[in-house]
């Protein structure tokens, strides 16, 4: 909700401005459209600095990579496209998660999904998973939009366990699959640290900074500082269990994890897909793929 708030506010805030200044102007007819045209390619150029900063500075502080992770030009070429195109739609998706990513109608079923997103983000990041995983018939899904933004993580812990309890309740099932992103694996793993496993079937996290993220250290907020190398709060949480099994999917090219390795953890099943940005993984078609095998398992399994 806080995220979709804000860039509503931000957008309506810059469409009153420019038409202010418009008619102040007296700009009329097709002067209109010139603007409105001029204003899509400024944001369009803003996100894609915002792009090629979050590619460089990760590469600045990457991990090592053996000759098999290393991609090319091309390849990169590419992923950067991707990262691109992924950002560049975020705002509209997060701006419309409140009826495209509406839970489902209360109906039994043996194992329900819950999705869990990344900062400064809303369950709007996982309209394109969501609708891939529908297709493949997998369901019903139910998805967290926590907040506000840049609290502490135990408030975000605290309705994670309600959203959990709710899709239980909704279904009637014992078990969940929760899938994550980003910084909701921490969240999941303060989860299964607090309350135990017994709610959860299986995870997968996907790009999650399980040992942290330098490029924390650049950024504001409570949750965002607990993301640091070192931090006591970060170190505090046990690594994976037998139970529930953990699947981490993580790129070594991420573009916010740094070093890329700290999504690797110890008793999880660790899984590469070298080539991917950090926000494209979300919209990754081999991602996905594996999403959908690894909640199947569960499914068999219960």
């Amino acid at each position: 909700m806080w995220t979709a708030i804000i860039l509503w506010v931000a957008n309506i805030a810059v469409v009153a401005i420019l038409a202010a200044f418009a008619w102040r102007e007296g700009v009329a007819g097709w002067m209109w459209v010139a603007a409105f045209v001029a204003l899509l390619l400024a944001y369009a150029a803003l996100v894609f600095v915002l792009t090629l900063f979050e590619f460089a500075l990760s590469w600045i502080l990457r991990a090592p990579r053996p000759p098999e992770e290393r991609i090319g030009f091309l390849k990169t070429l590419r992923m950067i496209g991707s990262e691109f195109v992924t950002l560049l739609g975020s705002p509209a998706r997060m701006m419309s998660y409140g009826w495209r990513m509406r839970d489902p109608s209360p109906s039994p079923s043996p194992m329900p999904i819950v999705l869990v997103h990344g900062v400064l983000c809303n369950a709007g990041v996982w309209i394109p998973m969501a609708r891939k995983l529908a297709a493949a018939g997998l369901g019903p899904i139910y998805a967290l939009s926590y907040g506000p933004p840049l609290h502490a993580m135990h408030e975000f812990v605290r309705q994670l366990r309600h959203r959990i309890d709710s899709a239980l309740e909704a279904t009637g099932a014992a078990q969940v699959v929760v899938v994550t992103h980003s910084m909701g694996g921490l969240i999941l793993r303060a989860y299964l640290h607090a309350f135990g496993a017994a709610k959860i079937a299986r995870v997968v996290t996907i790009g999650a900074p399980h040992h942290g993220s330098g490029l924390a250290h650049f950024a504001p907020g409570t949750c965002i500082a607990q993301l640091r190398p070192g931090n006591p709060w970060l170190r505090a949480l046990p690594l994976a269990a037998a139970v529930p099994p953990m699947i981490s999917l993580w790129s070594p090219h991420d573009s916010m994890v740094v070093p890329q390795t700290s999504s690797i953890l110890a008793g999880a099943t660790n899984v590469a897909f070298p080539g991917i940005g950090h926000n494209a993984l979300l919209r990754d078609d081999a991602i996905s793929a594996r999403v959908a095998e690894e909640i199947r398992v569960a499914q068999q399994r219960s």
